[in-house]
C-alpha cells in the first residue's frame, strides 16, 4: 500500500442521503483500522440546481458521527442535467496531491478497503461493465474510429490502451470502465483532465461521435483516455478485492438481495440493525420495504442462487413483474 488515502463519494437530497449512510456504515463496520478520511462531496445549491441539492439533515448529522467529512462543492459544468458529474467537481475540491479512491454511493465496503495494494501513480478504475457504448453504426465509423476519436480529442496515445489479445472490432480489446470507483494521486489533477474531456465532447462531438448517445455515459467516455494519459490502465490482480470482496457496487438494492452472496446480505442486515443507523435509514422508502420489511428476501426467493448468473435485464424484468422493483 501506497500511504495513507481518502476515499471520496457524493451525498444530495434524497437516495443519495441515504445510500452514503449505508456506505460509511458499512466502512467502519468492514475496515475499522481505515485511517484516511471518509468525504462526502456535497452540492452547494445554485442556478444549475432547480431543488436544493443537500443531504437530508438526519442523514448529515449521523455522516458525521459515523466519521465522515462533509465537503461542500459548486456545480460549475454539470449539475441536475447530469448528476454524473457530480462525482468529477467534487474532487475539484478536495485538496490537491492527497490520493483518493473513489466510490459511487450505491456500494459496500466489505472488507479491509486499507489493505488493499493501490498504486496511486497508476490509475485504474473498475471493470465491471458491459458493452454499453458505443452503439457502433452498420457501416462507419467503426469501433476503433469512435474510440480513436476521443483519444485524440484528449491528446492521448491510444496504443498503450488496447489489449493486444482481443481482435480488432471487439468491444473488450478497447479499455472501457464502469465509473463506480476509481482512484489516483491527486484529485485535482485527475478532475481537471476528466472535466477538460467530458466538457470538450459535450459541447463539440467528434464527428465519429455524431450518432453516439453521451447521457448517462459521459464520464465512462471519458475515463479510459484519461486514466491512460495519467500513466494508468486496467486494474491489475493487487486489485481484484475491489468488485470482489472489499467492495460491493449493488447499484439497485433489488439486484443485491437478487444476486449478492449470502454472507454481503448478513452483513448488510448486521450493518442496518444499530438503532441510529435504522432510524434513518427507514426514513428511505425503498431500505425501509427492502431491508426492514423483509420485502428483499421476497426478492430472493425468486431466483436460484445456485444457478448460474442471469443478465440484469431479465433480473429486473422479474422482479417489475413481481411489483417488487423499487429504488
Amino acid at each position: 500500500m501506497t500511504g495513507t488515502f481518502d476515499i471520496c463519494i457524493v451525498g444530495q437530497a434524497g437516495r443519495l442521503s441515504y445510500e452514503a449512510v449505508l456506505f460509511a456504515a458499512s466502512l467502519r463496520a468492514a475496515a475499522p483500522e481505515f485511517q484516511g478520511e471518509l468525504i462526502v462531496g456535497e452540492p452547494c445549491p445554485g442556478a444549475l440546481w432547480p431543488r436544493d441539492p443537500r443531504i437530508d439533515p438526519d442523514a448529515r448529522d449521523l455522516l458525521q458521527q459515523l466519521g465522515a467529512r462533509i465537503v461542500p462543492f459548486d456545480s460549475v459544468q454539470f449539475g441536475a442535467r447530469y448528476p454524473y458529474g457530480n462525482k468529477i467537481e467534487m474532487l475539484a475540491a478536495l485538496p490537491a496531491e492527497k490520493p483518493f479512491v473513489f466510490f459511487d454511493t450505491d456500494t459496500l465496503i466489505t472488507g479491509e478497503i486499507d489493505k488493499v495494494a493501490f498504486d496511486f501513480d497508476r490509475p485504474a478504475a473498475s471493470m465491471r461493465r458491459e458493452n454499453t457504448w458505443p452503439e457502433v453504426p452498420l457501416y462507419a465509423p467503426t469501433l476503433g474510429d469512435i474510440w480513436q476519436a476521443v483519444y485524440d480529442r484528449a491528446g492521448v496515445d491510444m496504443a498503450p490502451s488496447l489489449h493486444p489479445d482481443e481482435p480488432e472490432g471487439y468491444w473488450e480489446r478497447h479499455l472501457y470502465f464502469n465509473a463506480g470507483w476509481f482512484f489516483y494521486s491527486c484529485p485535482q489533477v485527475f478532475a481537471s483532465e476528466m472535466l477538460r474531456l467530458m466538457v470538450s465532447l459535450e459541447a463539440d462531438p467528434p464527428p465519429e461521435l455524431a450518432c453516439q448517445s453521451l447521457n448517462p455515459w459521459l464520464d465512462q467516455v471519458a475515463l479510459p483516455a484519461v486514466i491512460t494519459g495519467l500513466g494508468g490502465g486496467r486494474p491489475g490482480p493487487e486489485l481484484a478485492g475491489l468488485d470482489g470482496d472489499v467492495s460491493l457496487h449493488w447499484r439497485a438494492l433489488p439486484l443485491l438481495f437478487a444476486k449478492a452472496p449470502d454472507a454481503t446480505l448478513s452483513f448488510l442486515g448486521e450493518v442496518a440493525a444499530p438503532n441510529k443507523i435504522k432510524k434513518v435509514l427507514k426514513q428511505y422508502e425503498p431500505f425501509k420495504r427492502l431491508i426492514y420489511q423483509n420485502k428483499g428476501q421476497r426478492i430472493r426467493a425468486l431466483f436460484d442462487q445456485n444457478a448460474p448468473s442471469l443478465p440484469e435485464r431479465i433480473l429486473r424484468n422479474r422482479i417489475k413483474r413481481e411489483k417488487l422493483w423499487m429504488r
